[in-house]
């Protein structure tokens, strides 16, 4: 399998224009594939290592996913309770019956910030003063639409009050990272960690696939939702400001994770194994099954196509035929996962017990995986077989 899988990944850099990238696969407990090559920066002073971190986008939300849940867990919140019990101060959910599971999975109705109230990224608390008194979008709990911003203050927020205080990227960096060696860090960067991050670049040019057409000619229009969901909290308007080391400290649970592929498919190896990792229960069944059981698939009122979530992360939705709608997480219908803008994406399968992570510094446009990861998934699978 090592042979092919490394001819294709070498072709992402002859023939698809990757600057730096890593791939790992673990299968069963242990790694089986671990493939770097390229560069850190575009002027080809930092060679890409196995170490070598990168911010990740939206890929960070399924770690995120996974430290809201287990904070819920310990406190013995259960995930189908009321969101306004914890937090009577968020209107949405004081006036609808919005479970955490619902809020997890996008239909909590928050996905952006009407135009006269957004508030800094970097303003946590003018951020979630916002959020509280935000009209929802739709009635929370009846539908589902990306939340690709908000959805890390919501969370961010759940932790805090759950912990006492803790900021979701501590609870995440302090009970799950360190401990278990996982190489992916939400803020509270030291000089040994910023010196190992790669620097992201924008897309050159925009080519979106037929499916996401829809949503990029949303994004032309001033006034839509798509518009506004990347507008809401203000702030952080360049793809390149990512590489700003402000927001890469502020720990944003929704897109300020850097990791390595290693640390990604490590992660999530722990959620393909039903929580273990070296024979070590990391995770608590409950926070395993949440992250894996079904909450809403359909419409998506973001994308404008059809998505599916479990309670934080995505899963390839179902056609009414019984087949996948696409495939980005494998064949298995069981497998999610979190890709992040530009090309990211990592994902568990614990039908087969594998886990997957690619990540690079070189963006392509698309809110979906591409390419260069999809063939690398697809070939796996086929060499398993």
């Amino acid at each position: 399998m090592h042979d092919l899988i490394e001819e294709l990944f070498l072709r992402n850099f002859s023939e698809r224009g990757e600057l730096g990238a890593s791939v790992a696969v673990w299968k069963d407990g242990e790694e089986i594939l671990s493939l770097h090559q390229g560069w850190m920066d575009q002027n080809e002073q930092n060679r890409w290592t196995q170490d070598t971190l990168t911010p990740v986008w939206s890929t960070t939300k399924g770690p995120s996913a996974v430290a809201a849940l287990l904070a819920l867990h310990e406190g013995s919140i259960a995930l189908h309770s009321q969101v306004s019990e914890l937090w009577p101060e968020l209107k949405a959910a004081r006036e609808s019956k919005l479970t955490f599971a619902q809020l997890l999975s996008h239909q909590s109705g928050l996905p952006a910030l009407s135009s006269d109230s957004r508030p800094h990224i970097l303003s946590y608390r003018d951020v979630i003063g916002a959020l509280e008194k935000q009209e929802p979008y739709w009635t929370p709990g009846k539908a589902h639409g990306y939340h690709p911003r908000t959805i890390g203050f919501l969370l961010d927020e759940i932790v805090r009050r759950v912990t006492g205080g803790i900021s979701l990227g501590q609870f995440w960096n302090d009970r799950i990272a360190t401990p278990y060696q996982i190489d992916f860090r939400l803020g509270d960067l030291t000089a040994g960690i910023v010196d190992r991050i790669a620097t992201v670049y924008p897309p050159t040019s925009v080519k979106p696939s037929e499916e996401e057409l829809p949503f990029f000619r949303s994004l032309a229009d001033k006034d839509s939702l798509a518009t506004a969901v990347f507008a809401s909290p203000g702030g952080m308007r360049a793809l390149s400001d990512i590489n700003q080391l402000d927001y890469l400290q502020a720990g944003l649970p929704a897109l300020g994770g850097v990791g390595s592929a290693n640390g990604l498919a490590k992660f999530y190896q722990i959620l393909a194994q039903s929580g273990q990792l070296g024979g070590v229960q990391v995770l608590p069944k409950p926070v395993i099954e949440a992250a894996f059981t079904l909450q809403t698939s359909g419409g998506d009122h973001t994308f404008l196509m059809p998505t599916a979530f479990t309670a934080g992360f995505m899963r390839d939705p179902i056609g009414s035929d019984g087949q996948k709608h696409r495939q980005h997480f494998g064949p298995s219908h069981r497998a999610f996962g979190q890709p992040g803008a530009g090309g990211s994406h990592a994902f568990a399968d614990p039908e087969t017990g594998l886990s997957f992570a690619y990540v690079m510094n070189q963006m392509e446009a698309g809110i979906l995986p591409n390419r260069k990861s999809l063939d690398l998934i697809d070939t796996i699978y086929e060499e398993l077989e």
